[in-house]
């Protein structure tokens, strides 16, 4: 096949690489994704999508089909705790519910923050809609059982070897930049990015199934069921997969068992089927087991984004428990941050130094979340050692005499039982962090302060929307003057910057479309208003966090971060928002 050029070449076709793929075909990227794996996941793991990820598939066009077979929101809508799941007279009995990632829309919070709602569909349904939307805007470019077995850079790019494995056939290509999306598997190490932190900090074993469960499984609205499971001193945990019932009513599940680090049963298929059938005490209940997985929870980032003209993106930058499921999201966001830039950087409006700010931004946003997953996972062994489930040395019975204690009339109990659900109710930290999914905020160079002190502290489980750059847009239903409703969300392109001035900005609407003419930078300017300006804001959602007055401006980048922000008026806003944008853009003077 001789040598292929292209401006980017994406490594890796899972939800990291897809969404790169997408991206930068909306932005007119030529790019080429490959990927050594024959085909998209057969694993069910990764499925919940938070709602600046959904805002990203539908930058890709890809929303509706996931909205479409993900799990209908008011049976995402929960989560909780139970004592067993079947086989004593005890089990199947609710601790404690709460409500999670957004109550299936109905949380106010969440509604006031995105016009999309959290959904829920694993990677071996999602991957493949990807594909198709990735296919459909790259036809030819998106190629699977293609695997990467050389890089290595030149002065003007980066030369890849790649093996197509159903041809047998060898192929070189030209990249101008390279993302690494491949789990970190084989481009890390290639040039030189390991990954960094805690390892193997215990084994959970994942059963992919078929089963009817709906004789015990009986809370419709609940996604997640946390089983403490006093027959093996465990907890398990059971996610309905669908794919066309949900809920109990679920055709296939994902059921996860831990295991120590050092635990050799943990390698035994018979042992765990063994181990999984005594948890759930369902006897012979028939189970069509299609696929049995290890893996060890850690919390790991990359030492470094980028390597010259290579970028790593999702699980090859970063790997988390699943606990709070911000791994996928991450990765979704990841791309996000750097498809834009690199699109610029290649049409010549932005300098290199641009890509460095994906690194700095995402870099410390990337190990919260990392931070933030391990966390999760740890406070679920406090609540087992409350419950007294996971205690070393008692047996079943006294295990379970240990959890009666939750349902007990005895005053003595009541003390325990109340330590247990605080311990419950605080895991709203893995259900309920708002802030840690849409309230992050980047400094780079990308980013221009404005003096402003950072927003003070607050508990992590609710989003404060502010303009204050390097924050993400808030979003507030606006109107145009022929009653057509839109979010400030829709303002922003892919491709383009938006400025967003009060309803007496007219001068930086003017200097706007001054200086994206002198520096060829796609730059839309509006004004937004009660009564006036280009945009009405009929419910003063706007009015009441954009901060800036009725004679100010907020500059927003593709990836919808503010950039800059201008409280009110300036003596020059042309040269203002010029020294601005070339900032942002990292072009010298």
């Amino acid at each position: 096949m001789g040598l292929e050029r292209v401006q980017v070449l994406v490594v890796g076709g899972g939800g990291a690489g897809l969404t790169a793929s997408m991206l930068l075909a909306r932005l007119g990227v030529d790019a080429l994704l490959v990927s050594s794996l024959p085909n998209t996941s057969n694993l069910p793991k990764a499925h919940v999508l938070n709602q600046r990820a959904m805002e990203i598939m539908r930058d890709c066009g890809a929303d509706k089909a996931i909205y479409a077979f993900g799990t209908p929101p008011e049976q995402m809508s929960h989560t909780a705790c139970y004592a067993g799941f079947a086989g004593h007279p005890d089990a199947g009995r609710r601790l404690f519910k709460q409500e999670s990632w957004g109550a299936g829309g109905a949380d106010e919070d969440w509604r006031a923050a995105s016009p999309m709602v959290s959904t829920n569909l694993p990677q071996i349904r999602l991957e493949p809609v990807l594909k198709a939307r990735a296919d459909e805007l790259s036809p030819g470019k998106v190629r699977f059982h293609h695997e990467v077995t050389a890089l290595r850079e030149v002065p003007d790019g980066v030369v890849v070897t790649v093996v197509d494995r159903d041809a047998d056939a060898t192929y070189e290509v030209h990249a101008e930049y390279v993302l690494a999306c491949d789990g970190g598997r084989t481009i890390g190490g290639l040039v030189g990015i390991t990954l960094e932190g805690l390892r193997d900090l215990s084994r959970t074993v994942s059963f992919y199934l078929s089963a009817d469960l709906s004789p015990w499984a009986d809370d419709p609205d609940v996604l997640l069921r946390w089983v403490w499971a006093p027959a093996i001193a465990k907890m398990v945990v059971l996610a309905p997969m669908g794919p066309t019932r949900w809920g109990g009513e679920s055709e296939e599940w994902v059921v996860h068992l831990g295991y120590g680090i050092d635990d050799q049963r943990a390698f035994d298929d018979d042992a765990v089927t063994a181990d999984l059938r005594s948890a759930l005490g369902i006897g012979d209940h028939p189970l069509d087991i299609h696929l049995i997985t290890r893996w060890t929870i850690g919390g790991l980032v990359a030492s470094s984004f980028r390597s010259g003209r290579t970028f790593v993106v999702g699980d090859a930058a970063h790997r988390h428990p699943p606990t709070g499921a911000l791994g996928l999201t991450s990765a979704i966001h990841d791309a996000h941050n750097l498809c834009w830039k690199l699109a610029l950087v290649l049409r010549g409006v932005a300098g290199d130094e641009l890509l460095d700010t994906y690194g700095a931004e995402r870099r410390p946003v990337d190990a919260r979340n990392v931070a933030r997953s391990l966390e999760n996972s740890k406070s679920w062994g406090r609540i087992g050692h409350q419950l007294g489930v996971s205690t070393p040395g008692r047996t079943e019975d006294e295990r379970w005499a240990s959890l009666a204690r939750m349902w007990s009339d005895d005053p003595a109990d009541a003390e325990f039982r109340r330590a247990a659900l605080e311990l419950m109710a605080a895991q709203s930290q893995e259900f309920h962090e708002h802030d840690v999914e849409y309230g992050y905020s980047f400094e780079s160079s990308a980013v221009v302060p404005d003096g402003s002190p950072p927003e003070a502290e607050h508990d992590f489980r609710y989003f404060v929307p502010s303009t204050r750059p390097g924050s993400p847009l808030p979003h507030a239903w606006i109107e145009d003057w022929d009653g057509h409703r839109c979010s400030t969300l829709d303002l922003v392109g892919t491709d383009r910057f938006v400025l967003i001035a009060g309803e007496d900005g007219d001068a930086w609407c003017a200097a706007a479309r001054a200086v994206a003419d002198e520096l060829g930078v796609s730059l839309d300017p509006v004004r937004i208003g009660h009564a006036r300006g280009d945009y009405r804001d009929p419910r003063l959602r706007w009015q009441r966090v954009r901060a800036i007055g009725a004679d100010g401006a907020v500059l927003v980048r593709p990836d919808r971060c503010i950039a800059f922000r201008s409280l009110g008026a300036v003596a020059d806003p042309r040269a203002t928002l010029r020294d601005a944008l070339m900032r942002i853009l990292s072009v010298p003077s």
